[in-house]
C-alpha cells in the first residue's frame, strides 16, 4: 500500500469517527503504520523466510548468486551493520543476520562469559533475536522520518520535483530487516526442549534455525576438542521438532539448517539402535572403533555388536563414549548431509577444521550425487588462522608444481617477512575470492562469520584505549573516531538522532502540536555535524 493509500485509508476511518478523532492526523498515522511494518515477529519470520527461499532459487540457478552474514552480538550492532550495508550497495539483497551461540555465551548470559557449550540460558537466545529485530525496526523508523522531513521541506518550498521524489522514496523505501540464521546448538535438551526454543525463535522473528548433530549436555564449539556426536534418529526426532514448530505458527518455508560435527568429533555416546542390516543405526555403527572377539573373551559389563555374525566389541573409553576409527570423519559427514537433507532439512552446515574449497568440495560432489540440489551454510570461521592455512595451501600448490620454494619457510609463513612477497600475494588473492569460489565449486550457498563483531569491537576498543589513555589525549578519540565518523559519514556520529530524539520529536508533534516541547532545536550540539569535511 502507497504512502497516500494509507493516508486515504486513515483519513476514511477518521471521518467515520466523526468528532471525538478530530485531534488526530491521517498523515501521522500513515507515517507511523509505514514506520512500524512489522508488528510481530511471526510477520518478520515470514517475510524473510520467503526472501530466502527466494535467494536459495537463485543461487541454484546461477551460484554467483550466494549470500552473506556476519554475526551480531548486539542489537546495534546489527542495526550498524545494515545501515552500513545500505549506504555502501544501496540495497540489502543477499545480505543476511547470524546470530552465533558462541557470542551469547561469551557475551549475554547472566552467568557472565562462558565457552560456547550450551551452558547459558537458552532464553538468551530469542531475546537477542527480538532485540536485533527492535533495531532493525528502528532503522527503518529512523531512515522513513528523515524522508518524511524531506517531503516536509520540499512542500514548504513549494517544489513539487523535490516533493514528488521524496514520496516515491517513501514508497519504494527497502526494510533493514532481513533474515536471521539462528545458532539452536543441540537443541538444549531432548526434542521437546528443542521445539520449545524453536518456537520463542520463531516467535521472535527467526526463519532459519540451525542445529547441529552433538549431545546437547556435553555440546563443545565446533573448533574446540572432545565433540561427541549422536545416532541420526536422535538428531533427525530435533529435526522434526523444528520443522514442527514452523508449521504450528504458519512459517510454512521456515529454513532448517543441519550442520554436521562429524569431521571432527572422534566419539559418540551411544550405540545407535540398528534393526536391520544397513539400516540407517547399522551405517552409524559400522563406523565404530571395534575389536572382533570370541564368546569365551566377553568380560564383565561388555557391550557387544553383532554383525554379519562376528562379535564385535566397541572401544568404550573411562568416559563411557564410544570411539569412532580414525579417517571415517568426511564419511560420517556424508553421510549425515544426505540423512538430513532426506527427512526434512533444507541447508547443510559442515563444519571443517580449516578453509579449504577443495576438501568442502570432495565432501559436496558426494552429497550431491545423492541430492543435486544441496547447498551449504558455511563458518568463514575466525578460529581458522586464514593467513597461515592460504600460503601453506600455496605454498603446497606451488611445490606439487615444481616451483622454487627454498625461499620460504613453510613453518613461518605468518611472518611479516612474507607480505609482500608473491606468494603471500597469491595466498591474500585466495583468501578474497574464497567466497565466490567456494559458492562455484562447492556448493555454499551461504557465506558466514560466526564473531567477527566480537573481534572488531576488542580490536577498537584496545586502539582507542591505546590513544586516548596515552600521550594523545582527547585527540586519540577526535582522530579516530569523530574525525572518521563525519568524513565517512557513519550515521551514528548523530547519536541523538540515531538513538530516536527526533522520532520522539515526531511523536510529541503528533501528539501535542504547538505545545510539544522538543528536542532538536537549534541548540541541539548535535546540529555541529554537518556534511563531511
Amino acid at each position: 500500500m502507497s504512502y497516500q493509500d494509507h493516508i486515504r485509508q486513515v483519513g476514511a476511518l477518521i471521518e467515520s469517527k466523526a468528532g471525538p478523532w478530530s485531534g488526530i492526523s491521517a498523515e501521522a498515522v500513515a507515517r507511523m503504520r509505514l514506520q512500524n511494518r512489522f508488528q510481530t515477529g511471526l510477520d518478520i519470520a515470514r517475510y524473510t523466510a520467503a526472501i530466502m527461499r527466494a535467494d536459495m532459487a537463485a543461487y541454484d540457478a546461477d551460484p554467483s548468486q550466494y549470500t552473506q552474514s556476519l554475526g551480531c552480538w548486539h542489537g546495534f550492532i546489527g542495526q550498524q551493520k545494515m545501515i552500513s550495508i545500505k549506504k555502501h550497495f544501496g540495497t540489502t539483497k543477499g545480505r543476511y543476520l547470524y546470530l552465533s551461540g558462541w557470542m551469547i555465551a561469551a557475551l549475554r548470559s547472566d552467568f557472565g562469559p562462558l565457552p560456547d557449550q550450551s551452558m547459558h540460558e537458552k532464553t538468551s537466545v530469542p531475546a537477542l533475536i527480538e532485540e536485533l529485530y527492535t533495531f532493525l525496526r528502528q532503522a527503518d523508523a529512523r531512515e522513513l522520518g528523515m524522508l518524511f522531513r524531506d517531503l516536509d521541506a520540499a512542500r514548504a518550498a513549494g517544489d513539487d520535483v523535490a516533493a514528488a521524489k521524496a514520496q516515491n522514496a517513501i514508497d519504494n523505501h527497502q526494510t533493514h530487516v532481513v533474515p536471521i540464521i539462528a545458532d539452536i546448538d543441540a537443541g538444549f535438551g531432548n526434542a521437546e526442549a528443542t521445539y520449545l526454543l524453536a518456537r520463542k525463535m520463531i516467535e521472535a522473528g527467526a526463519c532459519a534455525l540451525q542445529i547441529e548433530n552433538q549431545v546437547s549436555d556435553e555440546k563443545q564449539c565446533g573448533h574446540q576438542d572432545g565433540k561427541v556426536t549422536v545416532p541420526h534418529e536422535d538428531f533427525l526426532a530435533k529435526v522434526r521438532a523444528c520443522r514442527y514448530a514452523f508449521l504450528e505458527l504458519g512459517v510454512e518455508d521456515g529454513i532448517i539448517v543441519t550442520r554436521t560435527d562429524s569431521l571432527g568429533a572422534g566419539l559418540t555416546k551411544q550405540i545407535a539402535v540398528s534393526n536391520a542390516p544397513g539400516d540407517l543405526g547399522d551405517q552409524y555403527n559400522s563406523f565404530l572403533d571395534c575389536e572382533e572377539i570370541s564368546a569365551d573373551q566377553l568380560s564383565n559389563g561388555d557391550v557387544i555388536i553383532n554383525r554379519d555374525g562376528k562379535l564385535l566389541r566397541p572401544k568404550r573409553l573411562p568416559s563411557n563414549l564410544f570411539q569412532f576409527r580414525a579417517g571415517t570423519g568426511e564419511d560420517r559427514c556424508v553421510l549425515d548431509s544426505i540423512t538430513s537433507l532426506q527427512n526434512g532439512a533444507d541447508l547443510l552446515w559442515i563444519e571443517t577444521e580449516k578453509p579449504h574449497v577443495e576438501q568442502i568440495a570432495g565432501m559436496m560432489d558426494r552429497i550431491r550425487a545423492v541430492i543435486p540440489d544441496a547447498k551449504l551454510v558455511y563458518n568463514n570461521s575466525p578460529s581458522f588462522n586464514w593467513t597461515l592455512n592460504f600460503r601453506q595451501q600455496v605454498f603446497d600448490a606451488w611445490s606439487a608444481e615444481g616451483k622454487d620454494v627454498s625461499a620460504y619457510d613453510r613453518a613461518r609463513l605468518m611472518s611479516v617477512d612474507y607480505d609482500a612477497t608473491p606468494l603471500g600475494a597469491e595466498a591474500d588473492e585466495r583468501i578474497r575470492t574464497f567466497q565466490s569460489d567456494g559458492a562455484k565449486r562447492a556448493g555454499i550457498f551461504h557465506h558466514l562469520i560466526t564473531l567477527p563483531t566480537y573481534h572488531t569491537a576488542a580490536l577498537s576498543t584496545d586502539n582507542l584505549a591505546r590513544e586516548y589513555f596515552g600521550s594523545q589525549g582527547m585527540l586519540g578519540y577526535v582522530k579516530a573516531v569523530q574525525r572518521e565518523e563525519i568524513r565517512q559519514g557513519i550515521a551514528c556520529v548523530k547519536h541523538q538522532n540515531m538513538s530516536g530524539s527526533d522520532i520522539g520529536d515526531d511523536h510529541k508533534e503528533y501528539f501535542a502540536g504547538e505545545a510539544a516541547l522538543k528536542a532538536g532545536g537549534a541548540h541541539n550540539t548535535m546540529n555541529q555535524f554537518g556534511e563531511a569535511a
